[in-house]
């Protein structure tokens, strides 16, 4: 791991020392030290809690209602075990800021935060608010708040980003305070609660049972973005197999996944499916594992026979991956993407509507990728060229709604493919001859 830039330790160590400006009144403050420690606990539990489950982000709504409840010192007091304690993930771990550095980060960058939010709630007249449960008065100076408590938190996330990344500035912030004021306006509503709660009669106690169905949604989170992270996982590692096995075509599943993507968001299609299409078109050539190799590698034309054996890698591809269940209809794309609409396709030759929907998504951005891709028994041609060919060939092979969606989505985006080391580009692409089989490919 590289050194930490001296301009992101320099940025650490002035926010150290706001944090540290911001707790100097501490002492001098009638504020029940229990309070502040029970919140102090309750949020290094959750912040605990959290790191087991594997969940990203920080449990807000108790900060948030120490600053509705405390003064600004106290309220500032409540992040530090719980950021000090955190366990860092492997990946954090091997991340800039260094270890040390990242928990005396967080510390100091949720002080700044909570107390600026703090001292807003409070400047707006907040706490009376709150202890009278002047509602709906109560919910200006919390919302003003939690704007606060946002605003400095995406600006010092920005700021280190910048300069321990080596980000640019204007990307370092962009989205930043879009992205995440939705989430900490929700944890705010239940720090409000909790700090409602709290002043009233039936104490902390009552307070506190706010926080499980947070963590009862917050676990459910955390298990949602396991099982994806397994699902990517997964994926990955089946495309990684394919790619080492055909290295001329190495990248070109995550580009068929690109374009799949592409027009399935240009055919109006909701984002669980265009996910799915998105993995039915990385995945669509993974039964190429169960042909020789030396057959995927071949230079020049491939005998009847030999392609007889390449045109069963759908069917391998379908066994490999219909005991799957969250790629849905992906599998059906992996066994079909071959098929064409006049039913001279294969493995079954199945005719127009037949073929799956999302079959039909992946065979013209495989032809697209595959057309547009040097390999080793001929060059890429221009997009244009593609294009047109996909067009030409649109009614017999190719479905014309698929065409034509990837057309527009091409001309409102264009197409950046990654180019690796493997599969460089054609030096005259122009020169490549066309095919009049653009869905022939290995």
């Amino acid at each position: 791991m590289e050194a930490v830039p001296a301009g992101a330790r320099a940025y650490i160590g002035c926010v150290t020392l706001a944090a540290l400006y911001a707790l100097i009144p501490l002492p001098s403050l009638a504020t029940p030290p229990w309070a502040v420690l029970l919140l102090a606990v309750v949020y290094a539990g959750c912040e605990q809690a959290a790191a087991r489950w594997h969940s990203a982000g920080t449990f807000y709504p108790v900060l948030l209602a120490g600053a509705f409840l405390l003064p600004p010192p106290a309220a500032a007091l409540v992040p530090v075990p719980g950021a000090l304690l955190l366990p860092l993930t492997r990946r954090a771990r091997a991340e800039r800021p260094a270890p040390r550095l990242r928990r005396l980060w967080r510390a100091a960058q949720l002080v700044v935060a909570v107390w600026a939010a703090s001292r807003t709630h409070w400047a707006l007249g907040g706490r009376d608010a709150v202890v009278g449960s002047d509602f709906p008065y109560a919910l200006v100076p919390s919302g003003a708040a939690v704007l606060v408590f946002c605003l400095v938190l995406t600006a010092l996330d920005g700021g280190i980003r910048a300069l321990a990344e080596r980000v640019p500035a204007r990307r370092a912030w962009r989205g930043l305070f879009g992205r995440s004021l939705a989430p900490i306006g929700v944890h705010g509503l239940a720090g409000l609660m909790m700090a409602v709660l709290w002043r009233s009669p039936y104490g902390p106690v009552a307070a506190l049972l706010v926080l499980l169905p947070m963590c009862v949604s917050w676990w459910a989170f955390a298990q949602y973005h396991r099982e994806r992270a397994a699902h990517q996982a997964t994926i990955r590692a089946l495309v990684q197999a394919v790619d080492i096995k055909d290295g001329y075509t190495r990248g070109h599943s995550e580009r068929v996944g690109q374009a799949s993507m592409m027009i399935a968001r240009e055919l109006g299609m909701d984002d669980s499916r265009v996910e799915v299409l998105r993995f039915a078109g990385i995945l669509h050539d993974v039964g190429k594992l169960g042909v020789p190799t030396r057959l995927l590698r071949k230079d020049g034309p491939l005998t009847p026979e030999e392609r007889r054996v390449i045109e069963l890698h759908p069917e391998y591809g379908h066994e490999m991956v219909r005991g799957i269940a969250f790629l849905g209809e992906a599998r059906a794309a992996v066994l079909h993407h071959h098929e064409r609409l006049d039913g001279s396709g294969y493995p079954y030759g199945l005719l127009g509507a037949q073929i799956p929907e999302s079959a039909r998504v992946v065979a013209v951005a495989d032809a697209f990728d595959a057309m547009t891709s040097t390999r080793s028994y001929r060059r890429a041609r221009p997009v244009p060229a593609a294009l047109e060919e996909l067009r030409r060939c649109a009614g017999a092979q190719f479905d014309p709604r698929m065409v034509t969606a990837l057309v527009v989505a091409l001309g409102r985006h264009g197409w950046h493919p990654a180019v690796t080391a493997e599969e460089q580009p054609s030096p005259d692409p122009a020169a490549a001859p066309l095919s009049s089989s653009p869905g022939a490919t290995r």
